[in-house]
């Protein structure tokens, strides 16, 4: 039952409003004319209130605003969760409070009253460079206002990371290589650098089954995009800790880490997902992704939460697995035999390495620069399905 202390703990809180939506975001986020934040400041207090009862005494390393476009939070309704918070766990001395931004809801006076509330990093959706790429991809704002945007966190916050989406529609290999060379010079110490993945639901989605979504790259296009990411990123001093996050010796993000390496984190809000452990086992927990639904919930029955759901051992060990090769540092074996009551097949550990899928030590397994780009292969081979 003390596995989870391999990664720690965790407090994730989801914001669920945005100004629009973005054609190819599948998160749990809604347009909303009016929100009553202190409603919800109420319904946030009392989650955290009765999840700190049933974890208490536990260390909190980590707390995230995730939305959804949590910039657009009242300062004073951080400020009164951050307190609840403090009042609620004992802290780690290196506490990371994490808000997710967008350039278009960027205000000075607003970022200093994050940090006054206790936030010390932030992360930014820019998602591109170039003005032409921003509008097919919905976002509101401009690069001049995205460059704006990050020169306020950047003076405001010692810690800034943003987001950027390459093989977007028409891109070249060329072109992402300047952007990301710009992006480089931005000096940020995190970037994270996604795929641009078409979902199902999404108004992306939805043209793409139409044939009305043109110009998206080939798959090979896409692997060379990924590959040039590794080399330019590792050659400035931001290698990949994880398939899809770079960062500067020392400025990973805890709190991704605590998911990436099995740790528990208590999930607030709409649709948010958390992972607890308890003398019981483990168990997930999912709360209902309409903002309407979650409020009255909490309000009517003092939970915001689903029926929770108990991993078995396998499902808790494939977990692991699915999470630990995803970062460089990779799969501890002890850890992972311990949590599946048998080691992984070492045929199948000795194939994947003959392939140039993984490297190995006595302790350890790790998904290679080529294994990552097949990484749900790599997964499904070592698993066994």
């Amino acid at each position: 039952m003390d596995d989870w202390r391999n990664g720690g703990f965790g407090l994730y809180l989801h914001w669920p409003f945005c100004q629009s939506k973005c054609p190819y975001c599948d998160f749990n986020s809604h347009v909303a004319a009016t929100i009553d934040q202190g409603r919800w400041q109420r319904a946030y207090l009392s989650e955290i209130r009765r999840l700190g009862a049933e974890t208490e005494g536990r260390v909190l390393n980590s707390v995230f605003f995730g939305g959804g476009t949590p910039s657009l939070m009242e300062p004073d309704l951080v400020a009164a969760i951050l307190e609840t918070v403090r009042a609620t766990w004992p802290l780690a001395n290196d506490l990371e409070v994490t808000l997710e931004a967008n350039p278009g809801s960027v205000e000075a006076g607003r970022f200093r009253g994050y940090r006054a509330a206790g936030v010390n990093r932030i992360s930014m959706g820019i998602q591109a460079l170039n003005d032409a790429d921003l509008r097919k991809l919905g976002r509101l704002h401009t690069v001049a206002e995205a460059r704006a945007a990050f020169d306020v966190a950047r003076t405001t916050f010692d810690r800034v990371s943003f987001d950027l989406i390459y093989a977007r529609q028409d891109q070249p290999l060329e072109h992402w290589r300047s952007e990301l060379t710009e992006a480089l010079t931005m000096a940020a110490d995190h970037l994270s650098m996604y795929q641009l993945t078409v979902e199902d639901g999404t108004a992306f989605g939805d043209r793409f089954k139409r044939g009305k979504l043109r110009g998206l790259p080939e798959e090979e296009l896409s692997a060379d995009m990924y590959a040039l990411t590794q080399d330019l990123c590792e050659a400035a001093g931001l290698p990949a800790y994880e398939v899809s996050n770079h960062a500067r010796p020392g400025a990973e993000s805890r709190h991704n880490l605590i998911y990436w390496r099995g740790g528990d984190y208590a999930g607030v809000g709409p649709g948010a997902h958390g992972r607890l452990t308890f003398p019981t086992g483990r168990w997930a927990t999912e709360a209902p992704r309409a903002p309407a639904a979650w409020l009255e919930r909490v309000e009517r029955d003092g939970t915001g939460e689903g029926p929770r759901v108990r991993l078995d051992a396998e499902d808790h060990a494939l977990e692991y697995l699915m999470m630990s090769l995803r970062l460089r540092e990779g799969l501890d074996r002890g850890r992972h035999a311990a949590l599946a009551g048998r080691p992984l097949d070492e045929r199948r550990v000795a194939d994947l390495r003959e392939m140039g899928m993984i490297d190995t030590d006595d302790e350890r397994i790790f998904a290679t620069t080529e294994g990552r780009m097949v990484l749900n292969s790599v997964i499904t081979a070592l698993a066994g399905a």
